[in-house]
C-alpha cells in the first residue's frame, strides 16, 4: 500500500469512526497515531504522540480560549447578555421585525465577548425568544434571527474558530481577530436586511415594537455600557498594539469578574457554574487541538496535502476555480459535521493548496470561518438549528426553524460573494494595525 493510498484509508477511518459517534477528538487521535505507527513503527508512533500532545497543551497562544470562554460565562451569568439586547432593542425595535433585529445585534455584541457560536444562540435565545412570542413574531423569523445571529459567534473576535485556524496555520491570532469584525458587521446589516424585507413583505410575522424616548433609550442603554467598555478595551487594546491576544483575554476576563462583583451581579453559584461550564468548555476544545496535531504528522508523511494540490492543478481551474470547488466541498462537509471539527481536519489538506494559489491566508480564514458557519443553520447537522430549537421548546417544529433560517442562510452567500469580490473587507483592519 502506497502512502497516499494509507493517508485515504485514513480519512475514510476517520469519517466512520465519526459517523458511529465517536468525538472528533478521540477519532483524530487514533487515526493519527494507528496510522502514524503502520508507516513509521510503534516507536515514531509513540514518540510523535507524547511530543505533539505536550507542544498542543503547552502551546502560550492556546491560553485565550479558556480566558475568552470564561469571559463570555460571567457575562452571561451576570446578565449582561439582557442588557446587550435590552440596549439593541430601544433602539430598533419600533421598525418593523425590530425585536428579531435586536437579536442580530444583540448576538454581534455577545459575541464580541463570547467566541461561541453555540454559548450565543443560547444565552440571547433564552431573552429574545420568550419576547419575541409575547408580541406574536412568527416561530420561523423569531428562531431563525436568533440561530443566524448564534453563528457571528465563530466570526466575529474573539472567535475559537479563529484561534484553532491560527494554531494549525501558524497565522496571527491578533491580526485574524480583526479580519473578523468587519466581515461580522456586514453579515450583520445583511441579516438585518432580511429581517426587514420579511417583515415588509408580511407585518404579520414582525410587528413593530414599542416607540421609546430618547431619554428611555439613554437610561436602557446605559445598562450596556460596562460590557462594551471591557469589548473596547481588550479588542480595541489588541488592534493598538498595546495587548497580545492572551493579555486581552486575561485583562477582559478579569475586567468583566470585576464588574460584575462592583454591580453585584454575580454570586458565588453563578460564579462555580461559570468556572465549571469554562473548564468543560476548555477541555474539549484541547482535546481537539491533541487530535489535530497527531493527525497532522500522520496526514504529512502521507502526502496527501500535496497529492491534492497536484490534482486540482491539472484541472485546470485556475485560482478561484479551485477556491469554489474547495468552498463547495465545505458546505457538503458542513451538512454532516459540526465547525470544530471540519476546521481541524480539513485546513492542514486545503491550506497549503490555498496558500500556493497565492489566496491570503487570513483572507481565507474569514472564507473559511464564514462558510463553516453556514454548515451551523444547514440540514441536517445544523447545530446552531438544534440548539436554538432546544430553547425554544418542543412546540417549535425543527422544519419551522430550518425554514426560519433559509433567508439568513442567502444572506450569507450575498456576504460571502461580496468578501471573494472585494478581499479588502476581511483585510484592510489587520493592514492597519498597530504593531
Amino acid at each position: 500500500m502506497t502512502d497516499v493510498s494509507a493517508g485515504l484509508v485514513g480519512i475514510a477511518c476517520l469519517f466512520l469512526l465519526m459517523i458511529l459517534r465517536t468525538p472528533v477528538a478521540f477519532a483524530m487521535l487514533l487515526v493519527g497515531f494507528f496510522g502514524y505507527w503502520a508507516l513509521s513503527g510503534f516507536r515514531s508512533a509513540s514518540a510523535m504522540l507524547l511530543t505533539e500532545s505536550y507542544s498542543a497543551i503547552s502551546s502560550y497562544s492556546l491560553i485565550v480560549v479558556p480566558m475568552f470562554v470564561l469571559l463570555g460565562n460571567i457575562a452571561s451569568a451576570a446578565g449582561y447578555s439582557r442588557g446587550l439586547y435590552d440596549a439593541a432593542y430601544a433602539w430598533v425595535g419600533r421598525f418593523k421585525g425590530g425585536l428579531a433585529s435586536a437579536s442580530v445585534i444583540g448576538c454581534a455584541a455577545f459575541s464580541a465577548v463570547s467566541g461561541s457560536s453555540v454559548a450565543t444562540a443560547v444565552t440571547l435565545g433564552k431573552v429574545a425568544l420568550p419576547q419575541m412570542k409575547r408580541l406574536g413574531y412568527s416561530d420561523g423569523l423569531a428562531t431563525g434571527s436568533v440561530a443566524a445571529g448564534g453563528t457571528l459567534g465563530f466570526l466575529i473576535p474573539p472567535s475559537t474558530g479563529f484561534v484553532l485556524y491560527a494554531i494549525l496555520t501558524e497565522e496571527s491570532i491578533g491580526r485574524l481577530f480583526m479580519a473578523g469584525i468587519l466581515p461580522g458587521i456586514l453579515l450583520s446589516v445583511l441579516f438585518i436586511g432580511v429581517i426587514w424585507l420579511q417583515a415588509t413583505l408580511n407585518p404579520a410575522i414582525g410587528p413593530k415594537g414599542e416607540k421609546l424616548t430618547w431619554a428611555e433609550r439613554i437610561r436602557i442603554s446605559s445598562e450596556a455600557w460596562p460590557l462594551f467598555g471591557v469589548i473596547i478595551v481588550s479588542i480595541g487594546g489588541i488592534y493598538l498594539g498595546v495587548f497580545t491576544p492572551v493579555e486581552a483575554s486575561g485583562i477582559g476576563a478579569g475586567l468583566v469578574i470585576l464588574l460584575a462583583l462592583v454591580q453585584r451581579k454575580l454570586d458565588w453559584a453563578g460564579f462555580k457554574a461559570a468556572v465549571l461550564d469554562t473548564l468543560k468548555t476548555s477541555a474539549m476544545l484541547y482535546m481537539v487541538v491533541i487530535g489535530a496535531n497527531v493527525l497532522n504528522p500522520f496526514l504529512a508523511i502521507t502526502h496527501i496535502p500535496a497529492t491534492l494540490g497536484a490534482q486540482l492543478e491539472t484541472l485546470g481551474l485556475g485560482a478561484y476555480g479551485t477556491l469554489i470547488v474547495i468552498l463547495l466541498a465545505y458546505v457538503v462537509l458542513g451538512m454532516f459535521m459540526d465547525g470544530l471539527s471540519m476546521l481541524v481536519i480539513t485546513i492542514p489538506i486545503v491550506f497549503p493548496v490555498i496558500t500556493g494559489f497565492g489566496f491570503d491566508p487570513i483572507w481565507f480564514g474569514v472564507v473559511a470561518v464564514i462558510v463553516i458557519e453556514m454548515g451551523m443553520i444547514t440540514p441536517p447537522v445544523g447545530m446552531n438549528v438544534f440548539v436554538v430549537r432546544g430553547v425554544a421548546g418542543p412546540s417549535v417544529p425543527l422544519t419551522t426553524v430550518f425554514s426560519g433560517v433559509t433567508p439568513f442562510l442567502l444572506a450569507m452567500v450575498v456576504g460571502l460573494v461580496l468578501i471573494i469580490a472585494i478581499p479588502q473587507i476581511a483585510t484592510f483592519i489587520p493592514d492597519t494595525m498597530f504593531n
